[in-house]
């Protein structure tokens, strides 16, 4: 790879299609210590940025091990949703 006249690169086909990339995607430049690392992005609404968060993420991943371990509850009615969750607040 070379660095144009406007500080272009041209990303080798086997490395784009590895990468799974093409004309128009995105991608993130990070700079680590002396080289530079190249990640797909996908862009997000920004109403649904929040979700991407890393608070968020944490979160996500606790709830999926929780449901993973088996430690949830059914409920065949929203009602009963609603009469658990008030009898567990107190």
């Amino acid at each position: 790879m070379r660095i144009g006249k406007k500080r272009q690169i041209t990303l080798p086909e086997a490395a784009a299609a590895r990468l799974g990339v093409g004309v128009g995607d995105e991608l993130e430049a990070r700079i680590l210590h002396d080289r530079i690392e190249l990640i797909p992005m996908v862009a997000v609404p920004r109403d649904q940025a929040w979700f991407w968060t890393p608070d968020w993420q944490a979160k996500e991943r606790e709830a999926e091990a929780a449901r993973r371990a088996g430690d949830y509850a059914e409920f065949k009615t929203a009602g009963r949703l609603v009469a658990a969750l008030k009898k567990k607040k107190k």
